[in-house]
């Protein structure tokens, strides 16, 4: 269901967002409508960690530095040998 609402905005920006919305293929209304929504629900497009993920956090150790660097070594002494 849809609302009439009166807002009182600086002239200059209601000119931006109107150009805005023609480039983007909408109306100002749907402009302000979208904004407003992510405002109120700026959780919703966020991606939630599961509890599978957490409980696998840090099971792999960490390479040893040194270990990295003989294996990057190998790999340029291989490819330009």
């Amino acid at each position: 269901m849809n609302t009439k609402l009166t807002l009182n905005i600086d002239k200059g920006v209601i000119e931006n967002a109107k150009v805005l919305a023609k480039e983007t293929g909408t109306s100002l209304s749907k402009l302000i409508e979208n904004y407003l929504r992510s405002l109120v629900q700026p959780n919703k497009n966020k991606s939630a960690i599961t509890p599978l993920v957490k409980s696998l956090t840090g099971v792999m150790p960490a390479q040893d530095e040194e270990r990295e660097k003989d294996a990057r070594f190998d790999h340029l002494a291989n490819k330009y040998s």
